[in-house]
């Protein structure tokens, strides 16, 4: 359905460090790129950027950015790598949640910037 998702960051190198821990723990990295950086994979493309119009960076409220993850211990690598790195934990701890969308292992964190992202990985039915 999407080709990228791209997010503005107040502190590029920064910035850059934290995605390179937390998205490394699911195999992406980096492809920088004059002042963004991008994790690509086979399905689409993460992106964070200084705002080209010059205004500083905000963050959606009501807003997550999720990302694939291939295990429980995928997820837990990926929140670890997130709080070791400047992230904050968010809603609950990591764990199994059920509910309409079925059976899902979830993790959740604010990036330094303080967008939302999740580590989901959805156990084959």
């Amino acid at each position: 359905m999407f080709s990228h998702v791209m997010v503005g960051v107040k502190d590029l190198a920064a910035a850059k460090k934290f995605y390179d821990e937390v998205l490394g723990t699911l195999g992406l990295t980096a492809a920088a790129q004059q002042n963004r950086v991008f994790y690509r994979s086979p399905t689409g493309t993460f992106g964070i950027t200084l705002p080209i119009n010059g205004e500083p960076a905000s963050v959606g409220n009501g807003s997550t950015f999720g990302f694939k993850a291939n295990s429980p211990e995928q997820v837990d690598a990926f929140h670890a790598a997130g709080v070791a790195h400047g992230g904050v934990t968010c809603e609950d701890p990591p764990g199994w949640r059920e509910g309409p969308a079925g059976k899902l292992y979830l993790a959740y964190l604010r990036d330094p910037d303080g967008h939302k992202i999740c580590a989901l990985f959805r156990p084959v039915a």
